[in-house]
């Protein structure tokens, strides 16, 4: 790359969202991917303005605590996750997935997935897990049967999303932003987004993230729903489970063997966030 960068000045990198050395890298490598991903990003006006509305609009009367639902079609097509769907709808998310012939995993098994807290989140667990919320936006996709929603849609008027409209892109910068400055994040599946989200609230001065640990959730939630825990235990474990998960300081994961399955850099940069070093 740096040859291409010294004849060229500018590279575009594509689709490098997971390919980049998490670890082993020099500390200046590492504080200039932190100023890249969390300084240097530039928006249009348009985007500050209606962002600042919509966190203006929802923390009027409560903090905000924003979760993202990654509790879609496609993505319940492509993880093979499809606890609480009927068999005609199991039907179709399988034809979803095999209609795709670049999605290598084609049999899943997702009881087995769903187990060890590899699935999204459903609604079920996520209205049990965040029972106490007074205020929720849906940042990202149509999350399957959701009832009452809280959307950009309702929030604001027509003519405000017009410029939007159409952009996909764009309206991912707006849920980003707005993520940012909640008072509590909550993500329910380790998307990238959610991952760079958790990290630049990390960067910010380690806002509160809430980071669901679905396999015990999972196994809880299971314990709670057969009887065999009351609400309070219920509550009070879920609460222990997550006292150290709240977005503070804590050391990546390094897998040298399994660069994959390691902590990615940009969900928690740790070489930037130490008190002795400039942002």
């Amino acid at each position: 790359i740096l040859p291409l960068i010294q004849k060229y000045k500018v590279v575009h990198l594509n689709r490098i969202d997971a390919r980049l050395a998490n670890n082993g890298q020099p500390l200046e490598i590492q504080k200039l991917y932190c100023r890249v991903n969390f300084i240097a990003q530039l928006f249009i006006n348009q985007i500050f303005k209606l962002q600042k509305n919509i966190n203006k609009i929802l923390v009027q009367n409560s903090p905000l605590l924003l979760l993202i639902l990654l509790y879609e079609m496609d993505m319940l097509a492509f993880s093979g996750c499809t606890q609480g769907w009927n068999s005609e709808e199991v039907k179709e998310l399988t034809r979803m997935r095999y209609a795709y012939p670049w999605w290598k995993e084609k049999i899943i098994n997702f009881e087995l997935k769903w187990k060890d807290g590899l699935c999204p989140f459903t609604l079920e667990e996520t209205a049990l897990t965040l029972r106490a919320l007074k205020y929720m936006v849906i940042a990202t996709g149509d999350p399957s049967g959701f009832l009452i929603q809280v959307r950009k849609e309702t929030l604001l008027e027509s003519t405000d999303l017009r410029f939007f409209q159409n952009h996909s892109s764009q309206m991912a910068v707006l849920d980003y932003l707005v993520s940012l400055e909640s008072d509590i994040f909550v993500p329910t599946y380790d998307g990238n987004m959610a991952k760079v989200v958790e990290g630049h609230r990390r960067f910010l001065g380690f806002n509160k993230t809430i980071l669901l640990d679905r396999k015990q959730l999972v196994n809880l939630i299971d314990h709670y729903n057969i009887g065999s825990l009351t609400w309070d235990e219920f509550s009070s474990a879920v609460k222990k489970t997550h006292a150290n998960r709240m977005g503070r300081p804590s050391k990546r994961v390094v897998i040298p063997d399994r660069p994959k399955e390691e902590d990615y850099f940009y969900a928690n940069p740790e070489e930037c966030l130490l008190p002795s070093t400039n942002h």
